[in-house]
C-alpha cells in the first residue's frame, strides 16, 4: 500500500473534519493567542506536525495530489491524534480512492450460509449478522424480539439498523439514550463506507436519511467513525422492561465485511433475568406480536 490516487473527496473531507477537532495545545503546539477563524489546527500547523508542506496539505484536502504514500498517511494520523479505528478508516478510504478506476466491489448477493444461520439460532442470546452498511442479513428469534422488529416482514432494503434507528419511532423509544445509540450508528455507517465509498445502496441510504433527519445530516457531516467492537446498550423494552446488555461483534473468518453482533448479560443480574423472560416470551409469541 505505497501510493494513493488523490482524486478522493472522501479523504479530503475526512482530513478537514479531523483537523478541525484538534486543538493546538492538545497537539503540543503553543497557543499564540491569534484569532482562529475555524476551530482546530490551521493547515500550517498540521503541516508542521506531519512534517509536510502547507501546499501539500492544501492539495491533499482539495484532492489535487497525484500520490499519497503510506508514510505520509501514518504521519497525518499521528498529527491528528487519530484513534486506531480512525487511522484504519483513513488508510482504507485512501486505498479505496487509489482503486477508484477499478470496477466497484459492490456485493452481488446478500446470501447467508446455512452454517451461519445455524450458529445464530443456536445461541441463547440475541444475535444478528450485519453487513458493512448495517444491513441485517440474518438474525435469531431473540434478536428480533429484543429489537421488537419482524425483520422477515420488512423488504430487504429496509432491514437496516441505521435506517430503523432514524425513521422508526419504535427505535427512539426502545433505547434509554437514543441520541447516543443513533450517533454511534452513524459512526459505524461511516466506517462501513471505507469498504466501498461508491456503493450505490450506501449512498442512497445516506441521501435518504440526510433528507429525512437533521440529526443524521449533522452527524454524518462530522465524519466521525467507530468500529463495531464491544460496549453496552440500555433498553426500555416494552415486554421485558429495563435492561443493560453487553454487546460485541465477531468477524466471520473469510467474510471481513460481515460481523455477527451479539448481546449478552451477566448471570444473576436483573438484565439477565429480563433477557431470559424475553426468550421465553419470544419462543411462544407469534412473530407479528414481537413488534
Amino acid at each position: 500500500m505505497s501510493q494513493r490516487n488523490a482524486s478522493n473527496p472522501t479523504l479530503g473531507d475526512f482530513l478537514r473534519a479531523c483537523r478541525a477537532r484538534v486543538h493546538p495545545v492538545e497537539a503540543g503546539l503553543p497557543d499564540d493567542g491569534r484569532h482562529r477563524r475555524v476551530p482546530g489546527l490551521r493547515r500550517e500547523e498540521l503541516a508542521q506536525l506531519a512534517n509536510v508542506s502547507v501546499d501539500y496539505v492544501v492539495r491533499l484536502e482539495q484532492g489535487r495530489t497525484a500520490n499519497v504514500s503510506t508514510a505520509v498517511l501514518e504521519s497525518l494520523a499521528r498529527a491528528l491524534r487519530l484513534r486506531p479505528d480512525e487511522r484504519d478508516y483513513l488508510l482504507r478510504i485512501a486505498e479505496a480512492g487509489a482503486a477508484s478506476h477499478a470496477p466497484a466491489p459492490h456485493p452481488a448477493t446478500s446470501a447467508v450460509r446455512p452454517q451461519t444461520r445455524t450458529l445464530l439460532d443456536g445461541w441463547a442470546f440475541p444475535a444478528m449478522l450485519l453487513g458493512p452498511r448495517l444491513d441485517v442479513l440474518a438474525w435469531n428469534a431473540l434478536g428480533a424480539a429484543l429489537l421488537g422488529t419482524d425483520f422477515g416482514a420488512l423488504p430487504e432494503e429496509e432491514r437496516n439498523l441505521v435506517r430503523l434507528a432514524f425513521l422508526d419511532p419504535h427505535f427512539r423509544q426502545l433505547y434509554t439514550d437514543w441520541r447516543h445509540v443513533a450517533r454511534e450508528c452513524v459512526g459505524y455507517l461511516r466506517m462501513g463506507m471505507a469498504h466501498d465509498p461508491g456503493d450505490p445502496r450506501l449512498l442512497a441510504l445516506v441521501e435518504e436519511l440526510s433528507t429525512a433527519d437533521a440529526d443524521f445530516r449533522r452527524w454524518w457531516s462530522d465524519h466521525r467513525v467507530r468500529t463495531r467492537a464491544v460496549g453496552t446498550k440500555s433498553f426500555r423494552h416494552p415486554v421485558a422492561g429495563a435492561m443493560t446488555l453487553d454487546f460485541q461483534s465477531l468477524v466471520l473468518g473469510d467474510e471481513p465485511d460481515r460481523t455477527v453482533f451479539v448481546y449478552s448479560a451477566q448471570p444473576d443480574t436483573p438484565s439477565y433475568e429480563a433477557l431470559r423472560f424475553l426468550a421465553t416470551w419470544s419462543s411462544s409469541a407469534p412473530e407479528a406480536a414481537r413488534r
